[in-house]
């Protein structure tokens, strides 16, 4: 399955945009206005909250998000490489990477050695978007990845 993943142009709460091939929405993203952490919950198109995803309060040299089941329970933390390009993800059990640069055109997500989703950048101007390729079961895990990436990315930047 292959899903996009746009932000906002002007969005004071970060809200994106998620679109299967054809331009339908099949998850929502939203976001808090003026929130200090970048708090954002991914929801099914019926409102139901499936992931919230958060920065780490301080962050230095080593940036962090955190991914939140539906419970507001801690399932994974979301860091990037200080030393060489890419994301790792610690969940209990798995092992999860991104392989390449967050700013190539192209990175794999790999589970446990094996790849599992491709991420790809979307050229444009004026805001974020993504293109991201992955099982419709894992589908909404992926995006709060993605999301986390591109929150840590923001981060970084400023």
């Amino acid at each position: 399955m292959k899903v996009y993943i746009k932000n906002k142009l002007i969005s004071i709460t970060g809200k994106s945009f998620v679109t299967d091939i054809s331009g339908k929405s099949v998850y929502n993203v939203k976001g808090r206005a003026f929130s200090p952490t970048k708090v954002k919950k991914v929801c099914a198109l019926d409102g139901k909250l499936l992931y919230k995803v958060r920065n780490r309060w301080l962050n230095i040299i080593i940036h962090s998000s955190f991914i939140y089941d539906a419970n507001n329970k801690r399932i994974a933390k979301v860091k990037n490489r200080f030393f060489s390009p890419g994301y790792d993800i610690e969940i209990d059990g798995a092992t999860y990477s991104i392989e390449g640069k967050w700013f190539s055109f192209e990175s794999k997500i790999v589970r446990n050695g094996q790849v599992i989703g491709i991420v790809r950048r979307q050229l444009s101007l004026v805001s974020d978007s993504f293109e991201l390729e992955t099982d419709e079961a894992n589908m909404p895990f992926m995006i709060a990845f993605v999301i986390a990436m591109d929150n840590i990315c923001d981060n970084a930047r400023k």
